[in-house]
């Protein structure tokens, strides 16, 4: 349920650059989401459908970049993907990792008119 407060912040603020851009319309928003954040793609579609009606983003079309996880590992430093559920590193076995890419949640730009 946390995604509707989080397209509602997408809503605000890509509304509030509109506006002091004068724009008409918004027709994209361009979103970043890690794989390890909770955002749910379709969620956040389901509820911008509802929450842009009557407003200038109505019609906008949601584009998603998702970002796969990077780990590095605190024992050996070495950088990986994991695989499954698995975060373990896959060089020296370690568990003290650190997530470096993943956990993204952005909007990284609009498209105006």
């Amino acid at each position: 349920m946390h995604e509707l407060s989080v397209t509602q912040s997408i809503l605000d603020l890509a509304l509030q650059h509109a506006t002091v851009e004068s724009a008409n319309k918004i027709t994209n928003i361009y979103l970043v989401i890690g794989d390890f954040s909770s955002i749910v793609d379709e969620s956040v579609q389901f509820y911008w459908n509802i929450i842009s009606k009557g407003t200038i983003a109505e019609s906008a079309k949601l584009h998603f970049q998702r970002v796969k996880p990077k780990l590095v590992c605190l024992d050996c430093n070495y950088t990986y993907t994991p695989t499954g559920e698995d975060l373990s590193c896959p060089e020296c076995g370690g568990i003290h990792v650190k997530i470096i890419e993943g956990n993204e949640f952005f909007l990284q730009a609009i498209d105006i008119e």
